[in-house]
């Protein structure tokens, strides 16, 4: 954590720990958009600290999930799951989101399927304010005719009059309680710079009520406006800021850590039953008290095995007038 002077003492500072953020940010019931970067820059933590404060009720909101949304269904906070995609992007299935729809173990959970582009119209269409996207994607598929946020709408407008009117599907907007987005940087009012895969990270934070940013690293403003271009998600749209380093192990943060291969082909193995993943979840998350406790796990060796082997700077840039 690159810090030059004390940022808690800063006016407005919106810092806090992740206890103090997930306590005050969601509830039972939320509904919580989270891994809207894709596969990189998950946020593990929080979904940790969600499991240890014992949300419950929960609807997930993500185009790629991985096995962050399995780990919060096998814990049972879950009620529903308006995915694209849960699973393992190492290993393919998510055992316990397969237990939940299949077994109801240990509940059952409403899922209701999205393509990724659906998803992302979704978001976009409640960052734009308004009531829905038109698409030309999904008609035709089963997921059209079982979302029922997904209709047939005729287009109102044509080129030619002699045409019968164009067929368009349409997405209902998806306006989340809270958006929890990894950075790898942040200062204390919350305006993040994100590098790398974005996903649908802007949209994500201006279609939630609130944004929670969960950044490897706290710097000063100064160094947050020498590149505005960066700043994905700007402080004005933020709730609460959490310095966690490897917050989104073991998914990748561009610059920072790579994907942890191991820690996926662990979990596959691991959480096969559902014992297995209570004995997991003991171990990952109830027996550490905080992000701390988990790195200390994980050991110092591993981390440095994730560290980024070879460096690659952008060109400097000149923002002067």
């Amino acid at each position: 954590m690159t810090i030059t002077s004390n940022p808690s003492s800063s006016t407005n500072s919106i810092l806090m720990s992740m206890s103090e953020a997930i306590a005050k940010l969601t509830c039972d019931g939320s509904s919580i958009v989270m891994g809207s970067g894709m596969e990189q820059n998950i946020p593990f933590s929080a979904g940790h600290e969600l499991i240890r404060q014992r949300r419950r009720e929960l609807t997930l909101i993500g185009p790629i999930s991985d096995i962050l949304f399995d780990q919060l269904i096998g814990a049972g906070c879950v009620k529903k799951v308006c995915a694209a995609w849960v699973g393992n992007v190492m290993m393919g299935s998510a055992y316990n989101f397969r237990r939940s729809v299949e077994q109801g173990v240990p509940n059952k959970i409403e899922v209701v399927d999205y393509s990724n582009f659906a998803m992302a119209c979704a978001l976009h269409a409640a960052a734009l304010g308004i009531p829905y996207m038109p698409m030309r994607s999904l008609l035709g598929t089963d997921i059209l005719k079982n979302n029922p946020n997904l209709i047939e709408i005729e287009s109102p407008f044509e080129s030619h009059e002699s045409q019968a009117p164009e067929k368009l599907s349409a997405v209902r907007a998806l306006h989340p309680d809270l958006a929890i987005i990894h950075a790898q940087r942040a200062d204390v009012h919350g305006s993040a710079h994100i590098w790398g895969g974005l996903g649908v990270v802007a949209d994500s934070a201006k279609a939630a009520k609130r944004t929670l940013i969960v950044a490897d690293e706290i710097v000063e403003t100064s160094v947050i406006e020498s590149d505005p271009n960066r700043t994905v998600v700007p402080g004005f749209l933020v709730d609460a800021v959490v310095c966690e380093p490897y917050a989104a192990h073991p998914s990748p943060s561009q610059g920072k850590y790579n994907r942890d291969h191991q820690h996926y082909t662990e979990y596959h193995a691991e959480t096969k039953t559902h014992d297995g993943f209570l004995d997991w979840k003991k171990r990952w998350i109830l027996d550490v008290p905080d992000r701390a406790g988990y790195r200390r796990l994980l050991g110092d060796a591993r981390l440095l095995d994730l560290s980024v082997g070879e460096s690659a700077y952008a060109a400097e840039t000149d923002f002067g007038y």
